[in-house]
């Protein structure tokens, strides 16, 4: 990241948009990054790069999906309590080995859960519904509901050929198990965005000065660890870069750190007073502006563009201005670069548990914890007060409610909520 020569600004881009619209502009500019290989070990929430391909048969044979006996179900079927079916017991098959023995009338064969099923037998009559015979090595089958039931046949849940893994897939731990059982050591998977984290202003203070904290003269930079925090859970590789103070040469030289990284984000020093620096930082460090403010609140003052091919989010630096705003224009940016095709959280309909108003022509995300009806509807309360500086609205939440601009709603309206956690 080269500083350009002193420059006249930058004429204003596109200003006060709506939501929905940053975003689609956010989107338009971000693109899934280049692929790596990494160890099925490390694999588990990346997003994978190829489609997979099966190369095994799975199962490999025909096997006993319970303890029990492999029979013949004209030999079992109408066994029962009263009447048991009598059969001799030729053979005792345990998982990893193979029968070696045809089944014929009248027998039947010992086996284990996944133990292959011999030649001739139809289904597998569990322990439980069997006891020993009148004679040595023979068994009573009590039961005949077993008949014909009880074996995963080969194949049948993939096939050589078969493509159960499709470009784009979330690896959760079933898709690990997938992968492993396919025989992947190795996993083609998109490149996690290394984002660095840039906070602003003189009056943050981190773990080192918290003395400061404590006497009331500094406040504790919890923008970073948020942005650290949500960077990783969708899905980014996180990079802090300090705190910033209010002065024009020590934020370029922090912005410039950022350089080698995939995109940077910013918190604070986006108003409009003498010491808030960060746009005109920027503009002269040679950022291509897209917008400036975005029609919402908390967090109208977000600024993005691109600085060479890197994505710059500009956040404000109120605390719950910056979370917010990340999860609805950062996040769904971050998430498809790491080669997701859905960006986006959850939405419930929900409906007020209490009057909400908003005015102006901003749309609002208001904080607010969601309840479970017995008629099974979900109800939205707030979580409390609702400002910008109050942290907890936000960690006490499990949704934001998107409240239209300028409007007064009763209790028992109908609105979507965005899930931010599941209760």
């Amino acid at each position: 990241m080269t500083e350009r020569p002193a420059r006249a600004r930058q004429p204003r881009k596109p200003d006060w948009l709506s939501v929905d619209e940053a975003r689609e502009i956010i989107l338009s500019q971000v693109t899934v990054l280049g692929r790596e290989t990494v160890p099925l070990t490390d694999a588990l929430a990346r997003v994978l790069a190829a489609e997979i391909e099966s190369s095994v048969m799975h199962p490999a044979w025909d096997n006993s999906g319970m303890d029990g006996f492999a029979v013949r179900s004209e030999d079992v079927s109408a066994a029962s309590r009263e009447h048991p079916a009598v059969l001799r017991v030729i053979e005792e098959v345990l998982a990893g080995g193979f029968p070696t023995q045809r089944l014929r009338p009248g027998e039947a064969i010992r086996v284990m859960t996944g133990a292959p099923v011999p030649e001739g037998a139809d289904g597998v009559t569990r322990l439980e519904c069997t006891e020993p015979g009148p004679e040595p090595g023979t068994i009573r089958v009590l039961d005949g509901s077993d008949a014909g039931r009880n074996i995963r046949r080969k194949g049948e849940d993939l096939k050589i050929g078969d493509r159960p893994l499709a470009a784009g897939t979330l690896l959760r731990p079933a898709e690990i198990g997938l992968l492993a059982m396919l025989g992947q050591p190795l996993v083609p998977v998109y490149r996690r965005p290394r984002v660095a984290i840039l906070s602003t202003g003189n009056e943050l203070a981190d773990f080192a000065d918290l003395p400061l904290v404590y006497t009331g003269r500094r406040i504790m930079n919890s923008n970073s660890y948020a942005l650290h925090a949500q960077v990783r859970e969708a899905g980014g590789e996180p990079a802090l870069l300090g705190i910033a103070r209010d002065d024009p040469g020590m934020l370029r030289q922090q912005l410039q750190a950022a350089a080698g990284h995939d995109a940077l984000i910013t918190s604070g020093g986006l108003a409009v007073g003498d010491h808030d620096y960060v746009t005109g930082v920027l503009d002269d460090l040679g950022m291509e502006f897209l917008f400036y403010r975005v029609k919402m609140r908390p967090g109208s003052p977000f600024a993005f563009g691109l600085l060479g091919a890197m994505p710059v989010f500009a956040l404000p630096g109120n605390p719950v201005s910056a979370i917010v705003t990340f999860e609805l224009l950062v996040r769904p940016a971050l998430r498809k670069m790491t080669g997701l095709t859905e960006y986006d959280r959850p939405t419930r309909r929900v409906r007020l548990a209490e009057p909400v108003a908003t005015r102006g022509d901003r749309t609002h995300f208001y904080r607010a914890k969601l309840e479970r009806r017995e008629d099974g509807s979900w109800a939205a309360r707030l979580t409390g007060p609702q400002g910008s500086g109050i942290l907890t609205s936000v960690s006490s939440a499990d949704a934001l409610l998107r409240v239209p601009p300028d409007s007064k709603l009763s209790a028992g309206a109908e609105l979507d909520a965005i899930v931010l956690r599941e209760r």
